[in-house]
């Protein structure tokens, strides 16, 4: 496989192409395309990994459904790669949401199963039911503490590091490492009471 030079742009050419296209700048797209799809294929693969057998959607389809979204986005002024990659993994819960409740209608059954949250795996019987369970869970979370969910967001959906989270959220990477974990322990209390 042959790698092209722009697989290996620094993260500043990165963060030059998203400011640049939110400036209005349409031929940043067609450069910025080539050099996020790999890192956005990555975190769709990691989101598609724990999907049912039958899901309909692959992590292709998944990458190309939520960069149409991400770049109908005119209102948001992209900071840097980190942002852009928040972004997308919150693009991408959304897109797989919707598929989970389009298909919990279609199956019109089950309840919410008992889910641990380990900060990497969750064990599953019924995808749809638990993804909508924990995004319905995160959005009780952000109610009371945003930061908090979107750390869990960034970082299970996203696959952000602690210092890409950290520069996202402009925090330290010691209140990431709280915040994660203060996160995932009323994450797993909730989703076992519900």
């Amino acid at each position: 496989m042959t790698v092209s030079a722009q697989d290996h742009l620094p993260k500043e050419d990165v963060t030059q192409l998203l400011i640049a296209y939110s400036q209005g700048d349409r031929h940043a797209l067609d450069q910025l395309l080539p050099v996020v799809y790999a890192e956005l294929h990555r975190i769709a693969l990691r989101q598609m990994r724990h999907e049912r057998a039958d899901h309909t959607l692959n992590a292709t389809a998944l990458v190309h459904e939520a960069y149409l979204k991400l770049m109908d986005q005119n209102e948001i002024s992209w900071q840097n790669r980190a942002h852009f990659f928040a972004i997308a993994s919150r693009v991408m819960r959304q897109v797989l949401i919707s598929y989970a409740r389009k298909h919990r209608a279609e199956k019109r059954g089950g309840g919410t199963p008992d889910t641990l949250l380990d900060g990497k795996e969750i064990p599953l019987a019924d995808r749809a039911d638990e993804l909508i369970a924990l995004d319905e869970a995160l959005t009780r979370l952000s109610g009371f503490d945003e930061r908090l969910a979107q750390v869990v967001e960034y970082r299970f959906f996203g696959g952000l590091t602690i210092e890409e989270t950290a520069s996202v959220l402009n925090v330290s990477t010691m209140t990431v490492k709280r915040d994660w974990n203060k996160a995932k322990a009323w994450l797993y209390r909730e989703l076992r009471t519900a």
